[in-house]
């Protein structure tokens, strides 16, 4: 860490900004950040960094960027104390509860939760002393069907295969770019050129999708598909791998179910999966040749695949081809990281929950809850609808769900609703706006680093801390501290100051994240528990280690990591079978009519882009405006339409204007707009020009539209109409 004494250093650290874990060499001078470039010496990333990490600065000077707590008024916004603060947002949340029950005040987590280590130890303490059962995060609009179908099949949430990029000779994508996105519940810095090595080596990629995508630009083939019906391939596929007499390997003796699947599979229509999908059958015949005759081989699904109808089923049938066909935790294949920090296996108070889908339902529309959050779809109807349990109060922790949820305009709606509000943001938000208080962290240079969860999901094994790069001035807070100076208030305003609460407090600040971190590793799988002559890693050992420290390639581990109380793989879990019956009745009853559909809006992203912040840093908004809507030259054509246009796009939620872009990278019916812009409401301050606010995509996505086997939001596949503007 550079303290106030020193005028030039060289600090490395990992990127905190996505799931590439990206090592960054950082040069100060005079107390101010020189460059930002890739660490050659980290042994994940070797050198790689993007234009997002290059960023890190201008967030940490951002003048948008507030440094104290604010707080709103009828004449705006003044700044307070952070005693002041603090004392208000727990008298705020205790009020609502003490009037409406724990459960009416709810708390939504964002993404940068868990590219957080503090947030990512000390939430779950704060949601525990608050007590409340109204949880929802950015999982259900992003990767539950992922988690659900780990839950399902290997008894544990966190047990998520991912493809063996180095190693593999075939690798098919679907619905994923992680060319654009650094690899997604992938953890794979530098993906294109780990793509590129496939290649060289003689192996091929085929990327499926609505879009050619930067991914499938770089791959071999590229394969159009019809938005939401992924799943109609894969069990097309399913059905050809099973009748060709396909060999699970060495993990046959763990596998219960087969017999049943082969019956499902035998019940596909191919010729039905053909003409919904749009993909020819000999198309699909060869695809799932190739997925079974590569040596080695992976099948990779992604945010297409998980945020529609069907991603439950998607990344069921995306797990189970992987091992039909003698793919998985094998290497080249879909394998499984033996993380130091362990969330399946570690310590009993660091290891997560396996998670139970449905153990609860929401409140007003009986949406399932899995691993105690609800789906996040449920959230603004959950503040709108009267009546006993309706939310009343709300932590915004780190997100942005005006913008990042389906039918952005209604949550608006339910914000204003509110008794009381407070968002734990850096930024006045389209979000953040509707609070009583913000309470702003620390920047991710102030803060000290290691990702606990994408170590778990990592295409190798490695472990990396990184220190802060700044002290944070005196009068600043990281996350973790908010989050446990309001977790006492409410649990002292609750209960009293009782001496047992004091003494746990005490104890948990003396530690913080770095003392947690510690013990984690410590009695973790590579650690070395309490004995004091071992080698194993430590925290302490860690910090000699500034670039990271490799701990090899992926190994078959599957038979170890299975959870003594699921130790078997189910080929065929009840739910996801039930939902296949969904499936067919929602495509056998008009299967000719879906081609003639309305059009369909489908989501992208961009490599400079990082989610719904970060748009006001001009480094990263240079050029054009991102934010139009991709059109297919047919259809552009059809609705009298020009590259350049204006057009209004509508759907049952709302409206939105936007430009056109006219190009056939989008397949005829199908037309794209990013995620993560809209920021033009009232009170929204940018520094760069108006022209980047772009139009939110989840202006027009349904709360209504949710996969009804994981309550996962239906972000893609959105029916819509387009028209000139007037």
């Amino acid at each position: 860490m550079v303290k106030p004494s020193d005028k030039n250093a060289v600090v490395f650290k990992t990127c905190p900004l996505c799931e590439a874990m990206c090592g960054l060499r950082i040069e100060v001078e005079n107390g101010s950040v020189q460059s930002i470039r890739g660490d050659c010496d980290d042994p994940f990333s070797r050198g790689h960094v993007c234009p997002k990490a290059v960023a890190l600065t201008d967030i940490h000077t951002d003048p948008d960027r507030l440094q104290r707590p604010m707080l709103r008024n009828a004449h705006g916004w003044k700044e307070i104390s952070w005693s002041e603060a603090l004392d208000l947002a727990a008298r705020g949340l205790h009020q609502v509860q003490k009037k409406n029950g724990r459960s009416s005040v709810a708390v939504y987590l964002g993404n940068p939760t868990v590219h957080n280590l503090g947030a990512m130890l000390f939430v779950p303490i704060f949601l525990r002393s608050l007590g409340s059962r109204s949880v929802f995060s950015a999982t259900s609009v992003d990767q539950l069907p992922h988690m659900v179908a780990a839950q399902q099949m290997f008894g544990h949430r966190m047990l998520v295969p991912v493809p063996d990029l180095d190693r593999t000779d075939f690798l098919l994508i679907l619905g994923a770019n992680p060319v654009a996105s650094n690899g997604s519940m992938m953890t794979a810095p530098d993906v294109a050129r780990r793509l590129r090595a496939i290649r060289d080596r003689g192996g091929r990629i085929v990327v499926v999708d609505p879009r050619k995508t930067e991914t499938a630009q770089a791959s071999d083939e590229h394969v159009f598909i019809r938005p939401g019906t992924d799943a109609l391939l894969l069990l097309a596929m399913l059905r050809i791998v099973l009748g060709e007499g396909a060999e699970i390997g060495p993990l046959a003796d763990l596998c219960d179910g087969l017999e049943d699947l082969r019956d499902l599979a035998g019940d596909v229509d191919l010729e039905l999966c053909a003409t919904c999908t749009g993909i020819e059958l000999p198309t699909i015949r060869r695809l799932a040749s190739q997925l079974m005759e590569a040596p080695r081989a992976a099948c990779y699904g992604r945010m297409g695949a998980s945020t529609q109808a069907f991603g439950g089923l998607c990344q069921w049938l995306v797990t189970t081809l992987n091992t039909v066909t003698g793919n998985l935790d094998r290497e080249g294949g879909a394998m499984f990281t033996e993380p130091a920090f362990d969330l399946v296996r570690g310590p009993r108070a660091f290891a997560l929950g396996r998670g139970r889908l449905a153990q609860r339902v929401s409140r007003v529309r009986a949406l399932p809850d899995f691993a105690s959050e609800l789906p996040v779809a449920a959230l603004a109807e959950e503040m709108l609808e009267p009546g006993e349990g309706q939310i009343r109060g709300f932590v915004c922790f780190a997100g942005n769900p005006v913008l990042s949820t389906p039918n952005g305009s209604q949550l608006e709606r339910g914000l204003q609703s509110l008794d009381f509000m407070i968002s734990v943001d850096p930024y006045l938000n389209e979000t953040s706006r509707h609070a009583n208080l913000i309470l702003p962290p620390t920047s991710p240079l102030e803060r000290e680093h290691f990702d606990i969860a994408f170590h778990s999901l990592a295409i190798r094994n490695t472990a990396k801390y990184s220190p802060p790069v700044f002290e944070p001035s005196p009068d600043a807070q990281h996350d973790w501290q908010i989050l446990h100076e309001l977790q006492q208030r409410v649990v002292d305003l609750r209960a009293g100051k009782r001496l047992k609460n004091r003494v746990m407090a005490n104890m948990l600040r003396r530690m913080g994240p770095a003392g947690l971190l510690d013990l984690g590793l410590r009695f973790g799988p590579r650690g070395p528990g309490l004995n004091p002559f071992s080698n194993g890693l430590t925290l302490k050992r860690l910090r000699r280690q500034p670039h990271g420290v490799d701990l090899g390639p992926l190994q078959s581990c599957l038979r170890n990591r299975l959870p003594s109380a699921h130790p078997r793989i189910n080929l065929t879990p009840k739910a996801c079978v039930d939902d296949v019956k969904r499936l067919w009745q929602t495509f056998r009853d008009q299967p000719g009519s879906f081609a003639n559909s309305r059009l369909l809006l489908i989501g992208r992203r961009h490599v400079r882009d990082n989610n719904s912040w970060m748009h006001n840093t001009r480094r990263l908004m240079r050029g054009s405006p991102r934010c139009t809507l991709f059109m297919h030259p047919v259809d552009a054509g059809r609705l009298d339409l020009s590259d350049g246009d204006e057009a209004t796009v509508r759907s049952r939620t709302g409206q939105v204007c936007v430009r056109v872009t006219v190009t056939d990278d989008v397949m005829p019916g199908v037309v794209s707009l990013p995620h993560g812009y809209g920021h033009s409401r009232p009170g929204i301050r940018l520094s760069v020009a108006e022209q980047h606010a772009g139009a939110s995509i989840n202006d027009l996505t349904d709360d209504q539209a949710v996969d009804e086997l994981t309550g996962n939001a239906v972000l893609n596949g959105t029916p819509v109409s387009v028209s000139p503007v007037a």
